[in-house]
């Protein structure tokens, strides 16, 4: 398949910048893959838009302050982005992958850090760009980027500093969900369908008889890094680790009550669960399910572990962009032409795309 088959315009100023205020004031393009209706909504509208009984997974990761931006000693800048730590290699997460920038000038051996706060040592490379780094940091990496780092926002939302992209304090809020877990911080990127809920929402969506169920995927390159090869089946995604509780592997086997996926994150954890699972003959749901989540999910594909989708709008020629198009139409390929005239669609309303900007749902 031809990757370029995702891709489609965007005009720059569609890209959001700054998150709707409030969060729940963001506009909701409802698509009903039945009847191809196509309704514009308010997210706070969402408890009024759900089938009765509908059970609601979310991924409530918590998203730590990744990025690192250091001194060389040289007096040039260099660029550190926490991606997850290599536990099978180091149990204590002192060794963690990670990308550099300028990556070309740290080879194996290389050191960089900050004085008297921490150093690490660059001690492997990846072609694709990952490095993998053992820290020397009193009191563990997640302290450092406690004291020096910032949100990891992506590069399309720009700033007003010398480096476009570092994050305001007013980010350190919006790029997390109301409902992430502090216990779990391991996420180098938000869950970004997450963030349009508020207390107001979530209580709405409590009072008419919804339930939440948890889990948490480590969400990372594998997610936000574009496809660069021509053919998508030549495309390797990476890896992300994730855990589903037990509460939440029962839910989801209760028969005839609707799914609903809160983000592309959490339907790539329950497909790639119900992948695994179906084949492992493993059949106590009394405990957690850890896997990593290695699945890639493009049309034609059929989906177990979802009803409904809340999602945002994504960027052109990313593996999310392929999920949702797989997901608008299951077992066929017509959902990518029809996702890309949905964009077109949003765009000329002035819809805002990409982590800060609207949801769609599509049931």
């Amino acid at each position: 398949m031809d990757t370029a088959l995702f891709d489609y315009p965007l005009l720059p100023e569609r890209i959001a910048q700054t998150p709707a205020e409030p969060r729940d004031s963001a506009r909701l393009l409802v698509v009903n893959r039945t009847t191809h209706k196509i309704e514009h909504r308010v997210f706070r509208e969402l408890p009024d838009l759900l089938p009765p009984g509908t059970r609601l997974f979310r991924n409530h990761a918590s998203v730590f302050k990744a990025r690192l931006r250091l001194t060389r000693p040289t007096g040039g800048q260099l660029e550190c982005l926490l991606l997850h730590p290599d536990l099978a290699r180091d149990p204590a997460a002192n060794t963690w992958w990670c990308l550099l920038k300028p990556g070309k000038k740290y080879a194996v051996g290389a050191k960089f850090g900050a004085p008297g706060i921490f150093e690490a040592t660059v001690i492997g490379k990846e072609p694709d760009g990952r490095v993998l780094a053992k820290f020397n940091a009193p009191g563990g990496v997640l302290a450092v980027t406690e004291k020096l780092g910032e949100m990891p926002l992506p590069p399309y939302i720009q700033r007003d500093h010398p480096t476009t992209t570092q994050s305001d304090s007013s980010d350190d809020q919006n790029y997390q969900t109301v409902y992430a877990d502090p216990a779990k911080k391991i996420a180098a990127a938000a869950p970004t369908a997450g963030l349009h809920f508020t207390p107001a929402v979530l209580a709405a969506l409590a009072v008419k008889g919804f339930k939440n169920f948890d889990l948490a995927l480590r969400v990372g390159l594998g997610t936000f890094r574009p496809i660069a090869v021509e053919k998508l089946e030549d495309h390797v995604i990476h890896r992300e680790w994730y855990e589903i509780p037990a509460a939440t592997r029962q839910a989801l086997t209760i028969p005839g009550a609707p799914r609903l996926a809160i983000g592309t994150t959490t339907l790539r954890a329950l497909e790639d669960y119900f992948s695994k699972y179906s084949n492992a003959g493993r059949i106590n749901l009394s405990e957690p399910w850890l896997a990593e989540a290695d699945i890639f999910i493009y049309p034609p594909r059929q989906f177990s572990g979802a009803d409904l989708l809340l999602t945002n709008f994504h960027l052109p020629r990313s593996t999310l962009l392929c999920l949702v198009s797989a997901f608008l139409t299951p077992g066929s390929t017509d959902g990518i032409a029809w996702l890309k005239e949905i964009y077109a669609d949003a765009m000329a309303r002035g819809y805002r795309f990409y982590s800060y900007g609207d949801a769609m749902l599509i049931c």
